[in-house]
């Protein structure tokens, strides 16, 4: 599979590439981008307190009309995006038992790249009044993380 990073030791490193995935490409895109740098445990703890509806997740680009959280340090905007997080807490599970299985250490594990790009559009059209139809396309998810062993 064509990942966007390729200058990274095989040795040390672990990946997982989820394609088409069901979830929105703007929500997915800002998780992404909280947990980089991250380690696999904590960024797993984060999603899951966001799937509670504890903690926020915060909003860099996509910020617009979206209230103010509290809890979110140097920012304002944020959402808590519980779909996005399910499916993306499944990706780092993968990519922990994909590091077990090349023999690293799964404690030492940190995320050093994790995107999140458009997928495949599904087509569709919805019936309007006097026999009208507008389209209401369907966005699926491709997302990429790799891990090192740190």
């Amino acid at each position: 599979m064509p990942y966007s990073k390729t200058d990274t030791d095989e040795t040390k490193t672990a990946k997982v590439y989820g394609k088409n995935i069901d979830m929105s490409p703007k929500h997915s895109r800002e998780i992404c981008n909280t947990i980089k740098g991250m380690k696999i445990e904590r960024a797993i703890d984060l999603l899951e307190s966001t799937t509670k509806l504890e903690t926020p997740i915060p909003f860099r680009r996509y910020y617009k009309k979206i209230g103010h959280k509290k809890g979110l340090s140097k920012w304002f905007a944020g959402r808590y995006p519980v779909k996005a997080s399910k499916n993306i807490i499944k990706l780092l599970k993968e990519v922990e038992s994909n590091a077990e299985y090349k023999g690293l250490n799964t404690t030492k594990l940190r995320i050093i790249h994790a995107s999140a790009y458009k997928g495949r559009v599904i087509p569709a059209f919805m019936p309007r009044a006097f026999g009208r139809a507008s389209p209401k396309n369907h966005e699926l998810t491709n997302v990429e993380i790799i891990v090192e062993e740190r």
